[in-house]
């Protein structure tokens, strides 16, 4: 049976359960009932996907009698689609499984949420089925509207009105710049079905001017630096498994965008296209963890790291255009496998660890890590799957987000073979940039785990938080154990990918995996580098079982007593140690000072003043400073002086309708 026609069938299955959700959604057991059907259909989407991947058929389509009379609506499912249906279905399981448990059913109004909840689902699932322009634009614009929905469900909290307004705004932004990037594409003839796009070719200044286009609308969505401002306002304020669905997979429909366009409809890339790609993942990989290092709220922590794993891809995929531009297939394959991994794996870890955070404000209502600590002793089992999502983000073995940076460096180890000399040096200042990221994110999730569940509680709803639910538990368990699976066998995913990597990269893939001995796996060939993550696992597991064995062994077992070692804390209380605050400090002098302009202001009461000392910390955003604040400005000043358009007779605006009209025509006759 032909899975196409099912799969297109699966998303009006969604929408009928967001409508029947309008009408239902005070209802008892509504809540459950929705979440229950969307996980479900998700799961249904997800093994067909799978199914369609591993078994690598040639690419389906389907017209249907809708949209545009002239055009109908375009639908095609091959192995590129395929594999972020994956992603984005996985994503649809593990959150419904989630919202299934406490946190869903104490919504407190869900008539805000219930409907839109599977329509998102929905809209996803249609934009990487879409083969037209107009599909894909309407399925986009859909996915924008509904997440905006989702954003302002808390809408009575006092930051989701702007929040939701710079999301509505940056959506609207993105949307008209792929609209004219389409508008290039489908050139004079006006061909905007995807077919016709591939058959046809631009100019190499209308195809640099379709990459800027298609940068701006899918960096915009992705969080792509300058572009991730409406990023860490929106995924905080949307319900948590909502975030994760935000952050851990409709980044990655943006990257879906990227791809399919630039590497599938635009044509033979030109390298500097790789360069320009890589320089704006560097950038963003860099400061989205520095924004998150300055983080006091756990969400808005997690949401700027979405931005340094966005680039981490970005990095990936600008390699790949790179070696593609100097018909490098091998190193392309490379670096297209790397982003492609790299955005499966983020989209399992960042959707643990928003499922986390979601847990966390469940059991206690806070965000802040100030007013947390001592989590792990009340919820220990959440603790442990967030520690595991925390190690994989911070790309430590043997978890999958070490192979996806480690491929990531081992493309960037084959670019002296470039031979255009901007490259060769573009190319080992993005890898220190990376190399940089990776460091500052192993602290910024020490910090995020150490200060949210170790120590001692800062206030009492920390001390009071219990463990959260089955449902969660369930949810959370089994994307760490995706999160390790994927990282102790990658050949295994490496080997799925490779269809997809074939058709964008002219059937050029990585050598077969599965073959490898002990699973290895092997990037270009064995005797340059090689990573067994299996083995890796075995050494640490023997390695500590022996250290513990011989510590106990040789432990002296006479009772000895002393003074207790206080770790420079003198006080038990909780106010003695590190917060979040203090223990970014140390980033912060060396980097915030520069980036973000972070200056500390000491207030210290003098003596027989019963208030309290204060340490203030103020820092800018130098990219909403530079960039949107003018903007903004602008944009008010402008729209001001014309707003004595509105106070024109109708003879004025008559005499200005026509000479808009005489301009337009004079345009179209200068033009040919």
């Amino acid at each position: 049976m032909p899975l196409l026609p099912v799969l297109l069938s699966l998303p009006v299955v969604l929408l009928a359960v967001g409508v029947f959700a309008v009408a239902a959604a005070r209802q008892p057991g509504c809540s459950r009932l929705v979440y229950g059907l969307t996980l479900a259909i998700a799961m249904t989407a997800l093994g067909l996907a799978l199914a369609q991947l591993l078994a690598a058929p040639a690419p389906a389509t389907l017209t249907l009698p809708l949209g545009l009379p002239w055009l109908g609506a375009h639908f095609r499912l091959d192995a590129l689609s395929a594999f972020f249906l994956i992603v984005v279905n996985l994503g649809g399981v593990v959150a419904s499984l989630f919202a299934l448990g406490h946190y869903g059913q104490h919504e407190p109004e869900p008539e805000r949420v219930l409907p839109f909840y599977p329509a998102f689902l929905a809209s996803m699932n249609l934009v990487l089925l879409a083969d037209d322009a107009f599909t894909f634009l309407f399925a986009w614009e859909f996915m924008s509207l509904s997440s905006w929905a989702l954003v302002m469900a808390h809408h009575r909290e006092s930051a989701t009105a702007r929040a939701g307004y710079l999301y509505l705004v940056m959506a609207c932004f993105g949307t008209l710049a792929l609209l004219l990037a389409f508008g290039l594409l489908a050139g004079p003839s006006g061909g905007y079905d995807f077919a016709t796009i591939r058959a046809g070719a631009l100019t190499p200044e209308l195809a640099a001017l379709a990459l800027v286009l298609v940068l701006l609308g899918t960096g915009s969505k992705a969080g792509l630096v300058p572009l991730h401002v409406w990023l860490p306002l929106a995924h905080p304020a949307a319900p948590s498994h909502v975030s994760a669905l935000m952050s851990g997979v409709m980044t990655k429909v943006a990257v879906y965008g990227f791809i399919r366009i630039t590497f599938d409809l635009l044509g033979e890339p030109v390298w500097w296209w790789g360069g320009l790609v890589l320089a704006l993942g560097g950038i963003s990989a860099v400061l989205g963890v520095l924004y998150a290092l300055m983080q006091q709220d756990l969400k808005r922590l997690l949401a700027y790291s979405t931005v340094e794993n966005i680039g981490i891809i970005f990095i990936g995929l600008g390699l790949a255009l790179a070696f593609q531009g100097n018909q490098m297939e091998a190193g392309a394959a490379l670096a297209l496998t790397a982003a492609l991994l790299h955005a499966f794996n983020h989209s399992l870890f960042k959707s643990l660890l928003f499922l986390g955070a979601g847990a966390v404000l469940t059991a206690t209502g806070e965000r802040n890590m100030e007013r947390l600590g001592g989590l792990i002793r009340g919820m220990p089992w959440t603790a442990l799957a967030f520690l595991i999502g925390a190690a994989a983000i911070a790309a430590l073995p043997p978890l999958n987000g070490f192979v996806s940076e480690w491929l990531t460096f081992q493309a960037i180890l084959v670019s002296p073979e470039l031979p255009q000399w901007l490259l060769k040096f573009l190319v080992p200042a993005v890898g220190a940039l990376l190399a940089l990221s990776a460091a500052l994110a192993a602290a910024c999730f020490v910090k995020a785990f150490g200060i949210t569940f170790l120590g001692r509680p800062r206030s009492p709803a920390a001390a009071q938080a219990r463990e959260t639910d089955c449902y969660a538990l369930t949810a959370l368990f089994a994307l760490a154990a995706l999160c390790l699976l994927a990282g102790i066998l990658p050949g295994l995913v490496v080997d799925g990918l490779a269809p997809v990597v074939g058709l964008l990269n002219g059937d050029a893939r990585l050598i077969a995996q599965h073959d490898q001995p002990w699973l290895t796996l092997v990037p270009l060939v064995e005797v340059k580098s090689t990573y067994n993550g299996l083995l890796v696992l075995l050494f640490m597991a023997l390695s500590g079982t022996v250290a513990v064995f011989l510590i106990h062994r040789l432990a002296s077992n006479a009772v000895r007593r002393g003074p207790a070692w206080d770790c420079g804390f003198a006080d038990a209380n909780p106010a003695f140690q590190y917060t979040a605050s203090s223990f970014s400090q140390p980033i912060r002098r060396v980097f915030g000072s520069v980036v973000f302009q972070a200056r500390e202001q000491i207030f210290m009461p003098p003596p027989g003043d019963s208030r309290p000392a204060r340490l203030e910390v103020k820092w800018r955003d130098p990219v909403w400073e530079r960039v949107y604040a003018p903007l903004a400005a602008a944009v008010t000043a402008v729209s001001g002086r014309c707003n004595s358009l509105q106070y024109l007779t109708i003879r004025r605006y008559l005499r200005l309708v026509f000479g808009v009209l005489v301009l337009l025509l004079l345009g179209i006759v200068l033009w040919r």
